[in-house]
C-alpha cells in the first residue's frame, strides 16, 4: 500500500496494534494506509518511531492503548504465550481498560488451551476475542497476502473481515475459539518437517555430485514443489541465512505442537523427530539463523 488516499475503507475505524516486530509493524502500516486510526504499543519504543512519524499514536502500555479503542479492534502479535498473557492480563494489561465493544484479535502463535482461557477473561469484561494466527512470513505481512486462520464466533469473524482483507488474502473461519491456533499448529508441523525434507534432499544432491540449485529448479512444478522448496530452498542454495523467521521461533512452535499432541494422548513420530532435529540446531548455536539455516545443522551433523 502506498498511501491512505487510495485505501480508505477502514476510515473511522479505531485499531490498536500491540507488538511491532517483523509482522506487527507491517500490520500497523497497512491498517494506517487503509484509513484506520491506529494506536500502537511495543515493549521496545524504538520500533514505533517510524510509525509515529507517519501519524500513528504510541501508547506507553497496553492499558493505555485499550483505553483509546472503543467500537474497534485490538490486534496482538507478540512472540509467545507468556507475552500475550502479559499483554492481556498483566499489571498494565488490556483488561484494565478494555471497552465492552472491543474485539481482540490474537494474530500470533499461542497455545490452544491458553487461548481459550484468555478468551474467557476477555469475554468476562464483555469484549470479543478471535484467534487468528497467520502464515506467509514478513513478506506476506508487507504485501497483505497472508493466510489467516480464524477461530471464534462467526459474527465476530464477519465483523473483522474488513480488517482481515487489508492484511491477507486466504482468510478462513476454521471453527470455534482455538480452531485458528489448531490450524496454525498443523501449519507449523508441516513447515518444520518440510524444511527438514528440503534440507536433507539438497544435502544428498550435493554429496552425490549434483548441483543443488539445478536439482531445486528441476523439482519446482512437480509433486515435490512447495513454498518451502521455492523460498527456503532458494535461501539454502544461496546460503542466505539472515533471519526472516529464526530457528528458535520454529522450535517454539514445534514444542507447542508436541504439547497439544500430548494433551490428546497422540504419539506422532514425525513430529517427535522434527522436534529433536530443531532442538539440536538450537543447541548447536544456530538458533538465531533463519529457518533455512536448518541445512547447516544437517551438514554439520554429517561431520560429527
Amino acid at each position: 500500500m502506498s498511501g491512505s488516499s487510495e485505501f480508505s475503507f477502514l476510515s473511522g475505524t479505531k485499531v490498536g496494534v500491540v507488538g511491532l516486530g517483523k509482522m506487527g509493524w507491517h500490520f500497523a502500516m497497512r491498517l494506517h494506509n487503509a484509513g484506520a486510526e491506529v494506536f500502537i504499543h511495543s515493549r521496545t519504543r524504538d520500533k514505533a518511531s517510524d510509525l509515529e512519524a507517519l501519524g500513528l499514536t504510541y501508547c506507553k502500555t497496553p492499558q493505555d492503548l485499550a483505553r483509546n479503542i472503543n467500537s474497534g479492534f485490538i490486534v496482538i502479535c507478540v512472540t509467545d504465550t507468556p507475552a500475550i498473557e502479559q499483554v492481556i492480563c498483566g499489571d498494565q494489561g488490556l483488561l484494565l481498560a478494555m471497552h465492552t465493544d472491543t474485539l481482540v484479535i490474537d494474530m500470533g502463535t499461542t497455545q490452544v488451551m491458553n487461548t481459550r482461557v484468555l478468551a474467557g477473561r476477555v469475554d468476562h469484561v464483555g469484549a470479543g476475542y478471535l484467534d487468528a494466527p497467520v502464515s506467509g512470513g514478513a513478506i506476506g505481512a508487507e504485501q497483505g497476502s497472508l493466510s489467516i486462520m480464524v477461530g471464534g464466533d462467526e459474527n465476530d469473524f464477519h465483523r473483522a473481515m474488513p480488517l482481515f482483507n487489508v492484511l491477507g488474502e486466504n482468510i478462513n473461519h476454521v471453527g470455534p475459539l482455538g480452531a485458528g491456533q489448531i490450524a496454525k499448529t498443523a501449519n507449523q508441523m508441516i513447515v518444520a518437517m518440510t524444511i527438514d525434507a528440503v534440507a536433507e534432499a539438497l544435502t544428498l544432491a550435493a554429496k552425490a555430485g549434483a548441483d543443488p540449485a539445478k536439482v531445486r529448479n528441476a523439482l519446482l512444478g512437480g509433486f515435490a514443489d512447495s513454498r518451502i522448496l521455492e523460498l527456503h530452498g532458494q535461501r539454502m542454495v544461496d546460503r542466505n541465512f539472515e533471519p526472516g523467521a529464526r530457528a528458535t521461533v520454529q522450535l517454539k512452535d514445534v514444542k507447542q505442537a508436541m504439547e497439544l499432541a500430548e494433551h490428546y494422548s497422540l504419539r506422532l513420530s514425525g513430529l517427535e523427530t522434527a522436534m529433536d532435529l530443531w532442538q539440536g540446531m538450537v543447541d548447536d548455536g544456530l538458533g538465531e539463523l533463519d529457518q533455512a539455516g536448518f541445512i547447516r545443522a544437517i551438514e554439520e551433523k554429517q561431520l560429527n
